[in-house]
């Protein structure tokens, strides 16, 4: 009877955060449909669409940072159940926006609940999930948050009828809704509870997570873990030992953003518009199968990365990206028909899927001490988000002044700075331990064994 009962708790986990993970892909990329109606029904200047389109990441970037004070206060779950209220709430109100500055603001607090829940859903997770399948689980909210994109494009090619972008934007609300109903039967974790006291409740969610461990041994290790996690400071980041480790972290999370892939998510229907697909279904439907290939190039990365290597499988994945700028930038300056667009656009979604989206994350994790873990994920996500927000709002208005060829030629440089970085400071940590990994940036950048 145990053995089922965690069964279920265990599912019900992983279903809950694939569904937050679809909510949270297809909250990013339905805009991208519903521009090519909402443009011409509020008659949006260049800037105008920017603002409307970067609003969800300005309130992504404030939700995020934080994420981490809420659910410590209020605590996992409950931080879980704000995020899917946020969701269902302002994912709804889109729908019923009667001007564009209505939708900025309610796309700003959709972003605030985003920003939540990319920082609880993962910690959730981790903490919650068995050392077993813990990887898996956390894998699966990625894929899950690429699929959601892709199924954005989906819908809204099957909506492109009726060009109605209130129902393309507001769809994802019944989701959250049934993911609010899911995350009621899930407990909070054992982590946050022995973080406010509560050892004996702790220790019983431990029985029911792993049952063939021993409670009271994994109590004390997360205790030994919490009393390290606070001792740590944001300039410890940048001094010091970890220094370098500091930079290759942050920079890698504002380098994953600024080479341009939300670029991509948010306007490739209206980019393949312009380059001559003029049926809107079309070009959502084309970007669609874009995205498919993106997971399908995810999941591909997972499963051969412990063969290659992390970087080696990073810098494949970076080098076609700056492969397929130079495509979009021949395309451009050819004047090429809208196959070789989509070409690019193809090669960029799954070079990045297969590089970026698959590792940055795993590296960020190994990268620091449980006293600058805290630390280390929110510099790196703020850096993240802060390149995303600059390439939503620059990115069209570039496309106008400057052209296709000179804004990809951009992305085809940041894309080769990025290559350059990563070749200098990403080590290869494939069969490692983390112990050994955290060695290498401790001693400046070198594995012990060499110093």
């Amino acid at each position: 009877m145990r053995g089922r009962s965690v069964s279920r708790l265990n599912v019900l986990i992983a279903i809950t955060a694939a569904i937050i993970g679809l909510i949270y892909g297809y909250d990013l990329g339905s805009i991208a449909s519903a521009l090519l109606f909402l443009v011409p029904a509020f008659d949006l200047s260049t800037f105008m669409t920017s603002v409307v389109t970067s609003a969800v990441v300005l309130g992504q970037l404030f939700g995020a940072l934080f994420a981490g004070r809420i659910s410590n206060t209020i605590g996992r779950k409950r931080s879980l159940v704000l995020v899917a209220l946020g969701y269902a709430a302002f994912a709804g109100l889109q729908g019923l926006a009667p001007n564009e500055w209505f939708l900025t603001v309610v796309r700003f607090l959709l972003g605030l609940a985003i920003g939540i829940s990319i920082v609880v859903a993962p910690a959730y997770i981790a903490e919650s999930a068995p050392v077993s399948i813990r990887g898996s689980m956390i894998v699966t909210f990625q894929i899950a948050t690429t699929s959601g994109i892709a199924i954005a494009y989906f819908v809204g090619a099957a909506l492109s009828g009726t060009e109605s972008w209130r129902l393309i934007l507001s769809l994802s609300a019944i989701p959250a809704l049934v993911v609010l109903v899911l995350i009621f039967r899930l407990p909070d974790t054992a982590r946050w509870l022995l973080m406010n006291g509560q050892r004996e409740e702790a220790a019983d969610l431990l029985r029911r997570v792993e049952p063939d461990m021993d409670p009271d041994e994994e109590v004390q290790r997360i205790e030994h873990d919490l009393s390290y996690e606070e001792k740590g400071n944001f300039a410890e980041l940048f001094q010091g030992r970890f220094r370098k480790a500091g930079i290759f972290v942050v920079g890698l999370g504002f380098l994953v953003q600024i080479t341009g892939i939300n670029a991509i998510v948010y306007y490739s229907p209206t980019i393949i518009q312009e380059v001559g697909v003029t049926s809107p279904t079309g070009a959502i439907v084309a970007t669609g199968f874009v995205q498919v290939a993106g997971v399908i190039a995810e999941i591909i990365a997972f499963l051969v990365v412990d063969r290659w290597g992390r970087r080696p499988t990073l810098l494949t994945g970076i080098g076609t990206m700056g492969a397929a700028n130079a495509i979009l930038v021949l395309a451009y300056a050819l004047n090429s028909p809208a196959t070789f667009t989509l070409l690019g656009i193809l090669l960029f979604t799954v070079g990045f899927n297969f590089g970026y989206g698959s590792l940055v994350w795993i590296y960020a994790s190994e990268s620091f001490p449980v006293r600058l873990r805290t630390q280390g994920g929110s510099a790196m996500l703020t850096a993240d988000l802060f390149a995303n927000f600059i390439v939503g709002v620059v990115f069209l208005g570039a496309l106008g002044a400057l052209g296709g060829s000179v804004t990809f030629g951009i992305f085809f440089a940041l894309a080769l700075v990025s290559l350059a970085f990563v070749y200098v400071l990403a080590p290869e940590t494939k069969g490692r331990p983390l112990e050994a990994i955290r060695a290498y940036w401790y001693n400046g950048g070198r594995w012990p064994e060499e110093t």
